[in-house]
């Protein structure tokens, strides 16, 4: 018997300026985490005129793995530990914060210079306490390294951790799976049923998890029980993810994530002091909000 309790979320937008919108997913106030994924943002579609594009300045991160996955567009990677790297659709840029890591995001100069469209997906994955302070780390996967194939009539790739009988590359700290997924209108598919925690991201198109329908820009949340089917009522371009639960979730503030207040406070402190380094060759930051 299907006991599963679901949930269905729509999000926030946010325009961040010349026209770049970023819609919320994660967290919210009916639900906080899927798994341990703790924050979940789909970047554009935006279309930038030449001489314009993403800029987004040195900022810190602690206590999670940052994951950039493109459709459209590329996105320069700076960050402290001195790598740099674009990624561009089909890759994954795999960073792990740890303890502390700065980094920046901006649009590479060719792609600036001509005119652009980008489009993403960007997730936070919480550490657990036993990997929260870790040494930081930055990872790139090319496509060619990822799993992808053709399963009852979508098309899967996947990002990261292990689902239907696949594990990619990527180094994670806990159970979890990340897909990207296309598929034709009448294609089904059962959510990965090892993981208790599950989630579907629709980008573009309509469909229905068991029932409940999904449209474009909504994010559908499964919890225990059999998995339910995922049932594309046209062509849809989607995200599937989830893992084990986390536990308790960490306390979010801004970009930091940990277990305890104490440890954002320094973190806080620390980046107000300059603490946390600099990304080489830039001389910006994003200072530390006021709340």
């Amino acid at each position: 018997m299907d006991t599963a309790e679901r949930l269905l979320l729509s999000g926030h937008v946010h325009d961040l300026g010349d026209g770049f919108a970023v819609r919320r997913l994660l967290p919210q106030a009916q639900r906080r985490m899927v798994g341990p994924f703790v924050f979940l943002d789909h970047l554009g579609p935006v279309d930038f005129a030449p001489g314009r594009g993403l800029d987004v300045r040195p900022h810190p991160h602690i206590g999670l793995a940052t994951v950039t996955y493109l459709f459209d567009g590329a996105i320069r990677h700076r960050d402290s530990l001195g790598c740099v790297q674009d990624i561009r659709p089909g890759d994954v840029n795999w960073m792990t914060a740890g303890r502390g890591i700065v980094h920046s995001e901006r649009t590479p100069p060719e792609l600036r210079a001509a005119g652009h469209r980008v489009h993403g997906i960007q997730t936070w994955v919480a550490l657990p306490p036993p990997q929260a302070e870790c040494a930081p780390a930055f990872r790139h996967h090319p496509a060619a390294s990822l799993p992808h194939w053709p399963q009852d009539g979508m098309r899967l790739r996947l990002i990261a951790g292990s689902a239907y009988g696949r594990s990619a590359p990527v180094a994670v700290a806990s159970p979890l799976f990340d897909i990207a997924c296309e598929a034709d209108a009448g294609a089904q598919l059962e959510l990965p049923a090892e993981h208790a925690e599950r989630a579907v991201y629709l980008l573009e198109g309509s469909a229905e998890l068991a029932g409940l329908r999904i449209e474009a820009g909504q994010l559908a949340v499964e919890f225990g029980g059999a998995p339910g089917r995922l049932r594309a009522l046209t062509p849809l371009k989607a995200m599937l993810f989830g893992g084990a639960p986390f536990g308790p979730p960490p306390h979010v503030w801004w970009n930091f994530v940990a277990v305890s207040r104490e440890r954002i406070e320094q973190a806080k402190a620390d980046w107000s002091a300059g603490r946390f380094g600099g990304v080489p060759g830039e001389s910006e930051s994003i200072p530390l909000p006021d709340r």
